[in-house]
C-alpha cells in the first residue's frame, strides 16, 4: 500500500496538485495575516480616537468643576454597560477610583499612550493570572495616562477584546482551510492520481506486447476523451501506419520474388541460349536487343516499386504548385491517341471548364496515363465499337478525373485487389504490363489527399481520381527534398 502511495505521489498530477496547494497556502496566508493585520489596526487606530474624545470630555469637565466634578463624572461613566477603562489613583498610584481593580505592573508609570498593550482585571474578577502556556489570561486594553496638576493621575482605555477575537478568529479560519485543503488535495493525489496510474499501467503493459512481437495490439482508449486518450489515439493511429507499411514491404518482398524471377529467368535463358548456338552477328545482335528490351523493363518495374513506396510513406522529390488538370488530361489524350487508334479504340475527352488545385503535374500525369493504358489495353478487342472516354469536372468540393471504357470490366469482389502490387486479373499474363499502374496511381492520390474510386460502367470500368479542392500540405516533402539536395 505504501509503495502504491508513493508511485501516485511520483505521478505529474500529484507534483502539480502539490505545488498548486503550497502556492494557494502561501498566498492565503498572506492574504490572511494582511487583512487581520489591517483591520487590527484600523481597530486600534479607531479605539485612540474614541478614546482621545473620551479624554478632551473628561478635560472639560474638569475645568468647570475641578477634581470634584472629574470623580462624579468618571464614577458615573465606569458604570455604565460596555464603558471605557476609567482609572483615578494618587501620585503612588494607588487605586483611587473607577473600574479597574488591578493592573499590569509599570502602566501608570509612563505618561502618554501605552507603548503596548497591557493586561487589567475589572472589579470581580480577581488578579491577573496566566494561563497554562505562561502567557497573561486577562483582558488586553490600550489606554492614555496623564497627570492633573495636584498630581492625582487619570487613565482612560479601551479593551482591545475585539480586535483579539477578530484576530483569533481569522487565524482558526486559516487553520481550518489550510486543513482542508490538505486533506482534499490527498484525496485528489489518491484517487485521481491512482486512476491516472493505472491508464499509464496499461499503456505500458500494452507497449511492452507490442516491443514483444504482437504488432497488431493496440494502445487502450477510454471514454474520457482526455489528453491521454488523444495520446493513445494518436499513437494507434502511428501504429496502424507503421502496420500498413510494413504489410507493404512484406508484400513487395514476395511480388518481387515471384514475379520478377520469370523475366530473370527469361533473361537467363535467352543468353544462354545464343552463347548456345552459333557464333553469328545477327543472332547475337537479336539476342542482346531481347536482352536490353527486357531489362527496361525491369528498370521500369524497379523504379514503380520505389516511387510507390516512396508516395505511401509520404516523401516525394518531386515539386508541388498550381496545376492544370484540363492541361494535363489533354496531353494523356494526346499521346495516347495514335495507341488507342492503332487498336481499334475510339478516345474521346469532355473537360468542362479549367480546373486548377496544388499538386505535382507528372505524379498526377503518371497516374492518369497508368490508367489510360489499361482501359486502352483491356478495351481492345471486347467488342464492335471499343471506346475509352475520360471526364473532368467538379462535383460540390471534389474534383472527379473518370476514364470510362467498355471492356470487360472487373467485378465488384476484384476491385480491391486491382490496386495491389502486382496483382493482374489476367491470369494468362499474355498482355504486357507488370500489375504496378493502378498501385501506382493509388499511392499517388493518397499523397495528394484523394481516393480511387472504381465503378460498373455497363459494360466496362469506370475509375475515378477523386481530389480534394484543397489538398494537404505535407511537410514531408521539404524534408524530402532537403534530403535529397544534401545527398
Amino acid at each position: 500500500m505504501m509503495a502504491r502511495i508513493l508511485s501516485i505521489l511520483n505521478t505529474t498530477a500529484a507534483r502539480l496538485s502539490a505545488l498548486y496547494l503550497i502556492l494557494f497556502a502561501v498566498c492565503a496566508s498572506f492574504l490572511v495575516i494582511y487583512m487581520t493585520s489591517l483591520s487590527a489596526r484600523m481597530l486600534v487606530g479607531q479605539t485612540r480616537d474614541a478614546i482621545n474624545e473620551e479624554v478632551r470630555g473628561l478635560d472639560r469637565s474638569y475645568r468647570r468643576g475641578g477634581l470634584p466634578l472629574l470623580v462624579r463624572v468618571i464614577e458615573s461613566r465606569a458604570r455604565q454597560p460596555g464603558a471605557n477603562l476609567y482609572l483615578l489613583a494618587d501620585a503612588n498610584g494607588r487605586i483611587l477610583s473607577g473600574n479597574v481593580e488591578s493592573l499590569q505592573p509599570g502602566v501608570l508609570d509612563v505618561m502618554g499612550w501605552t507603548e503596548r498593550p497591557f493586561t487589567y482585571s475589572r472589579f470581580g474578577e480577581g488578579e491577573v493570572r496566566l494561563d497554562p502556556n505562561g502567557s497573561e489570561a486577562k483582558h488586553k486594553a490600550v489606554a492614555v495616562v496623564f497627570r492633573l496638576p495636584n498630581q492625582v493621575i487619570v487613565m482612560v482605555g479601551r479593551d482591545l477584546g475585539e480586535p483579539e477575537k477578530f484576530r483569533s478568529v481569522m487565524q482558526r479560519a486559516l487553520v481550518v482551510t489550510l486543513a482542508i485543503m490538505s486533506v482534499g488535495a490527498l484525496l485528489i493525489w489518491y484517487f485521481v492520481g491512482r486512476r491516472a496510474l493505472k491508464r499509464i499501467d496499461r499503456v505500458s503493459e500494452a507497449s511492452r506486447s507490442i516491443m514483444g512481437g504482437d504488432l497488431s495490439h493496440r494502445l487502450p482508449v477510454s471514454s474520457a476523451g482526455d489528453e491521454f486518450d488523444r495520446l493513445s489515439d494518436n499513437l494507434n493511429k502511428m501504429l496502424d501506419r507503421i502496420a500498413a507499411l510494413n504489410e507493404g514491404l512484406r508484400q513487395v518482398s514476395d511480388n518481387i520474388a515471384h514475379d520478377l524471377k520469370t523475366p530473370l529467368t527469361r533473361l537467363r535463358n535467352r543468353a544462354e541460349a545464343a552463347l548456345a548456338g552459333k557464333p553469328e552477328t545477327a543472332d547475337y545482335r537479336a539476342a542482346l536487343e531481347r536482352t536490353i528490351a527486357e531489362s527496361d523493363q525491369l528498370i521500369r518495374t524497379f523504379n514503380a516499386i520505389l516511387m510507390i513506396s516512396r508516395l505511401e510513406a509520404g516523401y516525394s522529390a518531386e515539386a508541388t504548385g498550381t496545376i492544370d488538370l484540363r492541361a494535363i488530361l489533354a496531353d494523356v489524350v494526346e499521346l495516347y491517341e495514335p495507341l488507342a487508334e492503332e487498336q481499334g479504340v475510339a478516345l474521346e475527352a469532355q473537360i468542362n471548364g479549367a480546373l486548377e488545385m496544388p499538386g505535382n503535374r507528372e505524379l498526377i500525369g503518371q497516374a492518369l496515363s497508368n490508367i489510360v493504358d489499361n482501359a486502352i489495353k483491356y478495351s481492345a478487342g471486347s467488342g464492335e465499337s471499343p471506346a475509352v472516354k475520360v471526364s473532368l469536372d467538379k462535383v460540390g468540393d471534389e474534383i472527379r478525373l473518370t476514364v470510362r471504357d467498355n471492356g470487360p470490366g472487373v467485378s465488384e469482389a476484384d476491385r480491391q485487389r486491382v490496386t495491389e502490387r502486382f496483382v493482374r486479373l489476367e491470369e494468362s499474363r499474355t498482355q504486357p504490363g507488370s500489375g504496378l499502374g493502378l498501385s501506382l496511381a493509388k499511392a499517388v492520390m493518397t499523397f495528394h489527399g484523394g481516393r480511387l474510386e472504381f465503378a460498373d460502367n455497363a459494360p466496362g470500368l469506370a475509375v475515378t481520381m477523386v481530389f480534394p479542392a484543397e489538398p494537404p500540405k505535407r511537410k514531408s516533402e521539404a524534408i524530402f527534398k532537403k534530403r535529397d539536395a544534401s545527398a
